[in-house]
C-alpha cells in the first residue's frame, strides 16, 4: 500500500516526477521549489527528503558530497492509489458516484466532458 504524503512532500515529488533525468540532484529540487513559489530551507528539505525515503518514495545515493535521488513510486502509481483511497472514503468505492457528481455539479469543462465520454465509449481498454 502506498502511503499518503504531506503537501510539502508532494511538491518535492512533483519536481522529481517532472525531471526527465533518472536521478534528481538536491539543487534541482531547491530550484524547482523556488520556481513554484515555495522556497524551502536546506535543512527542511533534507528532513522532507528523508521522510520520502522512509515512506518508500525515493532512494538516495551519495556521490561525493552530493545526493542523487531516484523515485521508487511513479506519479501514475501515486495518483491511482490516491484516487482509489478518495473513491473508497468519499464515494464508498463508486466511480459512478464520482463521475455523476462531476457532471451534475457542473465541474467539468465541455472538452473534459467530451473526452470523458469518448473514454467511456471506448471501454476499459488502455489508452
Amino acid at each position: 500500500m502506498i502511503q499518503q504524503i504531506s503537501d510539502a512532500e508532494l511538491e518535492i515529488m512533483k519536481i522529481i516526477w517532472g525531471n526527465p533525468q533518472e536521478v534528481t540532484l538536491f539543487p534541482h529540487i531547491m530550484d524547482g521549489l523556488a520556481a513554484r513559489g515555495k522556497p524551502c530551507q536546506k535543512n527542511t528539505l533534507i528532513v522532507l527528503l528523508s521522510r520520502l525515503m522512509n515512506k518508500g518514495f525515493l532512494s538516495a545515493r551519495k556521490i561525493g558530497r552530493r545526493n542523487e535521488y531516484t523515485m521508487l513510486i511513479s506519479e501514475t502509481e501515486y495518483q491511482t492509489a490516491q484516487t482509489k483511497n478518495f473513491l473508497d472514503k468519499i464515494y464508498e468505492g463508486s466511480a459512478k458516484g464520482l463521475v455523476s457528481n462531476l457532471i451534475s455539479g457542473d465541474l467539468l469543462a465541455d472538452e473534459e466532458y467530451e473526452e470523458l465520454k469518448r473514454l467511456l465509449e471506448k471501454g476499459k481498454g488502455k489508452q
